[in-house]
């Protein structure tokens, strides 16, 4: 039996109630995911920058370039040590993470040890934002109202940077964020427009592109915890 091979429907916990409807899938990209939320491109800058001063400084004491370059190699070592080992983090959580798009719900599937599913329902959604990184690659921010509230380590690496007072869930390192973007917009007014909600507030994450289509409007706040 594989892992996950429990789950009635891919990526939930349970069978879709009646007149619910997956509209999108998707998990993150392991490498975007490394340089990003693990953040491999830091480590590998401070890496570099480390070696080149070594460098330098060995050849300006007298060293030798052989003796000098010899010398900065078990940094070399290091560094790709823990660039492999947050690979290999990456690759792990994006193997075990699934982003679900309902008609009612956005669900994620998280965790590697630990599975943990999590389900914002529309009504619970204050806001959403698209974090372009670059092309259709990106980020999907939703900003949950009320005072109920996720734990941020539960959701990490799934929550936007920085945001541990209020933590916000994040379909993270999507190649094809825009996409996902503009499903949940469409949900989100098919949604509204059903159980006629105002559509006239929209509300974006901060700091972050909004979604534009067709628009992420402001139903009543809330949190649901994890199942």
């Amino acid at each position: 039996m594989r892992e996950h091979d429990y789950e009635p429907v891919k990526g939930l916990p349970g069978l879709l109630p009646r007149g619910e409807a997956v509209l999108w899938q998707g998990a993150p990209d392991w490498l975007r995911l490394a340089r990003g939320a693990f953040l491999g491109d830091w480590v590998a800058i401070y890496f570099g920058a480390l070696m080149a001063w070594r460098l330098a400084d060995n050849l300006a004491q007298g060293a030798g370039f052989n003796a000098a370059f010899a010398h900065m190699l078990w940094l070399g070592l290091v560094a790709a040590t823990a660039l492999a080992v947050i690979g290999v983090l990456a690759f792990v959580t994006a193997r075990t993470t699934i982003y679900t798009i309902t008609s009612r719900r956005v669900v994620l599937r998280i965790g590697a040890a630990l599975t943990v599913t999590v389900n914002v329902p529309f009504k619970r959604i204050a806001g959403a934002a698209l974090r372009r990184v670059s092309g259709e690659a990106g980020d999907v921010v939703l900003s949950v109202g009320g005072a109920d509230r996720f734990s941020y380590l539960m959701l990490w690496p799934h929550a936007r940077p920085w945001r541990m007072g209020r933590p916000e869930p994040m379909l993270r390192a999507l190649p094809d964020a825009a996409q996902a973007a503009a499903v949940l917009a469409q949900a989100l007014q098919a949604y509204q427009a059903e159980f006629g909600m105002d559509l006239s507030e929209a509300a974006t994450a901060p700091g972050a592109a909004p979604v534009k289509k067709p628009g992420l409007a402001r139903p009543s706040g809330g949190a649901v915890a994890a199942e």
